[in-house]
C-alpha cells in the first residue's frame, strides 16, 4: 500500500477482518471528532477520553455488521453521540453541558474585575438552563451550535428526520429564552 490513504469504507472492511492497522487509521482519521462530540456533550476531558476509546472499541467490535448505507463518518458520530448520552443517562453526576467558559475564547485584558463576574455569572446561569432541557433537545441543540452541524446532518446522526431537528433546536432555543428571561426577572 505504501502511502496510499484508504478510504473509509474499505478501512472499515479491513477492521471487519480484525487488521489492527487500518484500525489505528481509522482512530487516526477520526479520533478529534469523536473526542470533540464527546466532550461538547460530556462538559469533562477525562469523561470525554473515556467516552471516546468506548467509541473506538465499538467500531472495532461493529465494525462486520456496518451496512454502509450512510458514510463511515456519519455512523461514528451517531456511536459518539449515543455513548456520551448513555453516559449521562446511567451517572448523573456526569453532566452533558459544556462549561461555557470552555466555548468562548475569554479575553479579559483590561476588563473591570465585576464585569468579569457578571459575564461568568451570565454564563453559569446559561449554563444551567440548556442543562435543564430534555435529552433530545439538548442533543440537537448542541450538535447544532457548537459542532457547527446541519440539520440534515444531524438528522442522520440520531437517525431522525431534517424536520424533527428543525423542531427540536427551534424547541430548544425557545425554551431557553424562555427560562433565561424568566430567571432573569427573578433576580435582577
Amino acid at each position: 500500500m505504501g502511502t496510499h490513504k484508504l478510504e473509509d469504507d474499505e478501512l472499515i472492511r479491513k477492521i471487519s477482518d480484525k487488521d489492527l492497522l487500518a484500525f489505528k487509521q481509522l482512530v487516526e482519521r477520526h479520533k478529534i471528532l469523536v473526542y470533540n462530540t464527546c466532550y461538547n456533550i460530556l462538559g469533562d476531558h477525562h469523561q470525554a477520553e473515556e467516552a471516546a476509546q468506548d467509541v473506538f472499541l465499538q467500531v472495532y467490535k461493529s465494525a462486520g455488521s456496518f451496512r454502509h448505507k450512510s458514510k463511515v463518518s456519519t455512523w461514528i458520530y451517531r456511536i459518539a453521540v449515543n455513548r456520551s448520552l448513555n453516559i449521562i443517562r446511567h451517572n448523573k453526576r456526569f453532566r452533558w453541558i459544556k462549561s461555557l467558559s470552555t466555548l468562548e475564547k475569554e479575553e479579559t485584558g483590561g476588563e473591570e474585575p465585576d464585569k468579569l463576574l457578571e459575564r461568568k455569572e451570565m454564563k453559569s446561569l446559561l449554563k444551567s438552563v440548556v442543562d435543564s432541557l430534555p435529552e433530545k433537545q439538548r442533543a440537537a441543540f448542541i450538535l447544532n451550535k457548537y459542532e457547527n452541524l446541519s440539520p440534515s446532518a444531524i438528522a442522520e446522526i440520531l437517525g431522525i428526520s431534517t424536520n424533527s431537528v428543525e423542531v427540536r433546536i427551534h424547541r430548544a432555543k425557545a425554551s431557553i429564552q424562555k427560562k433565561l428571561i424568566s430567571l432573569l426577572k427573578k433576580n435582577p
